[in-house]
């Protein structure tokens, strides 16, 4: 089989901490597609060619066309026409991957169709205020985190994959642990996940890129019942200053119904310590229903994207002033919840 092509981003390395590697499936220019070190930047060569984005790139569809593709629509015969195509390109090796290892022809035609019967169907969320991201240009989308297993995140992928008018692609910052687990190592960066550090972050936005961050982390995800929807502590602001040396605006987001699917009411925090996890979950259903007890309930979910936040006013040396992140980071988690509490009091009901 043929390697696929490589993206390269054009730019000169940058110091770069290392990390932990997982296991690899393929190679990226000599870089491994699981690694835990942020991605090296790659020069461009004279003979490389700028690559294509989006669904033109892929079969020359029009901006009505690229919107139904991304939702999965057309005929029949359509549908059996595009994966014959996309098996032909696989077996091939004839597709492209970033530096990051992002394959976004898997993404859109595999990954998100196998995530959106969640979406649609099962969660059914309803997805406000999408055109507060930016058609163009770099964008730092900032959501609270919930619900013991990380369902939020990929919700909110597939909110903005199938609902911004442009078409748009979220890349997603995730913990080193996703990145140390098998098969879903590999999955996170096809997807187009990175490792939540400062310098794979700022690359990806500089590059004008929309990057999705959840400040809370395992604090939030693995926060008790009894606590719901009440946000964490959003760490140093670390979000804010590389926000702000891109110069890129920060979207706050807002997620509820994720905090129900699996209501947390006890941590076996030995068995978590012996596992390497950052807690055990003990539902109602899990582990007494034993695989069953994983299923997630169907609650009803509403993601809501707040007015833009601009950084690109503040003077060049704003990201190294310890007051001001601490006000813009205040000022960010403050809208979440603000929004959060507001959403609480207009829904009807967990499931309706």
């Amino acid at each position: 089989m043929a390697d696929a092509k490589v993206i390269p981003f054009g730019e000169e390395p940058r110091s770069r901490r290392g990390g932990k590697a997982g296991k690899p499936k393929s190679k990226v220019n000599g870089r491994r597609a699981g690694q835990l070190s942020p991605v090296p930047e790659q020069q461009v060569t004279g003979g490389e060619e700028e690559a294509q984005t989006g669904a033109g790139a892929q079969g020359g569809e029009g901006p009505g066309e690229a919107a139904e593709g991304r939702r999965g629509g057309g005929g029949l015969d359509r549908k059996l026409a595009q994966g014959l195509a996309f098996l032909r390109r696989r077996v091939t090796g004839d597709y492209e991957v970033d530096d990051f290892g992002y394959d976004e022809e898997l993404t859109d035609q595999v990954l998100m169709s196998l995530l959106r019967p969640l979406y649609d169907k099962y969660f059914r969320v309803d997805v406000k205020g999408v055109e507060n991201i930016p058609d163009t240009g770099g964008a730092l989308i900032v959501a609270n985190h919930s619900g013991t297993l990380p369902m939020d995140g990929l919700m909110l992928q597939v909110a903005v994959h199938d609902n911004h008018p442009a078409g748009r692609h979220l890349r997603l910052l995730a913990a080193d642990l996703v990145f140390m687990l098998p098969v879903v190592n590999e999955l996170a960066r096809k997807a187009g996940h990175t490792l939540a550090c400062a310098e794979d972050a700022q690359r990806l936005l500089e590059r004008g890129e929309v990057v999705g961050v959840m400040p809370e982390g395992f604090k939030g995800i693995g926060k008790p019942f009894s606590e719901r929807y009440k946000l964490q502590r959003f760490g140093r602001g670390g979000f804010v200053s590389t926000a702000l040396q891109a110069r890129v605006p920060i979207v706050p987001c807002s997620i509820v119904g994720a905090e129900e699917i699996y209501p947390m009411i006890g941590n076996a925090k030995t068995l978590a310590r012996v596992l390497g996890f950052p807690y055990f979950p003990i539902t109602p259903t899990f582990p007494w229903l034993g695989p069953l007890g994983a299923l997630p309930l169907p609650t009803k979910w509403t993601i809501q994207f707040g007015e833009p936040i601009p950084t690109d006013g503040f003077p060049l040396e704003a990201a190294e002033d310890p007051m001001l992140m601490f006000n813009l980071t205040d000022q960010v988690r403050e809208t979440i919840q603000h929004t959060l509490y507001k959403l609480l009091v207009q829904r009807r009901s967990v499931f309706f």
